[in-house]
């Protein structure tokens, strides 16, 4: 077990110090203590702690403040711990790795390493990201302490592959019901078949073309799709309930409202009842900050396809991108890996960012 996180180490060392201490969602507390630990020993620092959510400040009077925010919680370990470092092949292997604590050891390092940097800085280090949205520490802190996330441009450390994704897509999940009447299966004649009544809900849904939003120069591809269905009793009985399942990710040009409304328009005629729902962001490139930081990453932003944190500080008027070392394909596998040399260069470009 780790007693004291070293951030005099280089990020990939870091990162395996990390990815040593397990931090399975909802059991963050051993890693936020560390973390908290070590940022209090940082004398340009103000620190504040809100359960296993970790914030961290300079206080300089700079003309902006950049929120550099990243999470500590990993997806259940998957016989991948402890880490394991390859130096021939150049990869740190284990559960976290890419997912996301290279992105938190990069955090770690900047914070530690930039007493006067040209913009002030809020490190965010929240738990609970890989769960339910109840859970999350980035949430809770919106709600307890939005003080404390205030920023003019803010960068999540999840994996990108090293290039800059801005805005995040939105996305909503409900289900689309059916009722009959129940009957023995030997006189079917008597019952109304609730499955056979879906039938045209997954006609519509394999006829449904999906929507490619540009949004300042960025593409966002929409997706309308049944995830789960549900219905039946027994292997003799005609069902008189059914219900689809269906996720639409929907472009951030788009309110929630708007984007449930189109998908009420596609099931017209059908019972639609919302079950989930959680904005999308838009990229905000224009700003200036955004602007800087993708001519300092010096690769062509993409649009982000998937729903992260940024959607929060998007929420707060806060424009926000995601950026980190990893390959976010790998996230989640038995198999995750980050590459050395990816760590290695997301600090280095941050940093050439942060005190050009």
């Amino acid at each position: 077990m780790t007693h004291a996180l070293d951030l005099s180490l280089d990020a990939v060392a870091l990162t395996a110090q990390l990815v040593d201490v397990p931090s399975v969602s909802r059991e963050e507390t051993a890693l936020a203590d560390l973390v908290e630990r070590a940022l209090r020993g940082l004398p340009h620092l103000k620190v504040d702690r809100d359960g296993d959510a970790v914030v961290a400040r300079t206080e300089l009077g700079r003309d902006q403040r950049v929120v550099l925010a990243g999470h500590l919680d990993t997806v259940p370990i998957a016989d991948n711990l402890p880490s394991r470092l390859d130096p021939a092949a150049g990869l740190l292997w284990g559960c976290g790795t890419t997912d996301m604590k290279a992105g938190v050891a990069v955090q770690l390092r900047l914070a530690a390493e930039l007493a006067a940097p040209n913009r002030d800085l809020t490190f965010v280090f929240y738990d609970a990201e890989e769960i339910a949205a109840e859970f999350n520490g980035l949430k809770r802190l919106v709600e307890n302490h939005p003080q404390w996330l205030a920023g003019d441009f803010a960068v999540l450390l999840e994996p990108t592959g090293g290039r800059v994704d801005g805005g995040c897509q939105g996305t909503l999940r409900v289900r689309v019901q059916t009722t009959g009447r129940r009957a023995h299966s030997a006189r079917s004649w008597l019952g109304e078949n609730a499955i056979h009544k879906a039938a045209p809900i997954l006609a519509r849904l394999a006829a449904y073309e999906p929507r490619r939003v540009e949004i300042d120069g960025l593409v966002y591809p929409e997706g309308l799709n049944a995830v789960l269905i549900e219905g039946g009793h027994a292997g003799n009985v005609i069902p008189d309930t059914c219900a689809v399942t269906v996720n639409y990710r929907f472009s951030p040009d788009q309110s929630e409202a708007e984007a449930l409304e189109r998908v009420r328009q596609v099931f017209d005629g059908f019972e639609v009842v919302l079950t989930d729902t959680a904005p999308g962001a838009l990229p905000g490139l224009t700003h200036p900050a955004a602007a800087a930081f993708v001519a300092a990453i010096g690769t062509p932003p993409a649009a982000k396809e998937a729903w992260t944190d940024v959607a929060r500080f998007s929420a707060l008027g806060i424009p926000a991108v995601n950026y980190g070392p990893g390959d976010p394909t790998l996230a989640h596998t038995r198999e995750e890996n980050v590459q050395t040399a990816a760590i290695l260069e997301a600090e280095q470009k941050l940093t050439a960012w942060l005190t050009a």
